[in-house]
């Protein structure tokens, strides 16, 4: 989940959570979560003042983040000690295919 400008959001993008009139988490949500945006859609979000979105994934590069291989490496550190470990091998795996999926570097060759 990444926190984007309006101004930057996109067709295609899906929300990944709710949206408020005026940023304010008062009242009924404007949008839910998990819809995907249109250009419709966020011409209303101007005209009600929001200012930014949640939405899935990282759709943004952002400069000088972090790319899937080094926050792969990153883990491998932090799991050091105990991926000789079943289960710390485990989670570690499920880190790094949480980030893959997270980041938008799936490829098709998951299926294990």
């Amino acid at each position: 989940m990444q926190k984007i400008p309006l101004k930057k959001a996109a067709p295609g993008m899906i929300l990944a959570r709710d949206v408020y009139r005026n940023d304010s988490p008062a009242g009924m949500p404007a949008c839910g979560s998990g819809i995907v945006l249109t250009d419709v859609l966020i011409s209303r979000f101007e005209q009600i003042n929001v200012q930014a979105l949640y939405v899935e994934g990282y759709p943004l590069k952002e400069p000088g983040a972090a790319t899937y291989e080094e926050v792969a490496a990153i883990l491998d550190r932090r799991f050091e000690k105990v991926l000789s470990d079943p289960l710390g091998a485990k989670l570690n795996q499920i880190y790094k295919e949480y980030f893959k999926r997270a980041m938008g570097e799936e490829s098709g060759d998951e299926a294990k």
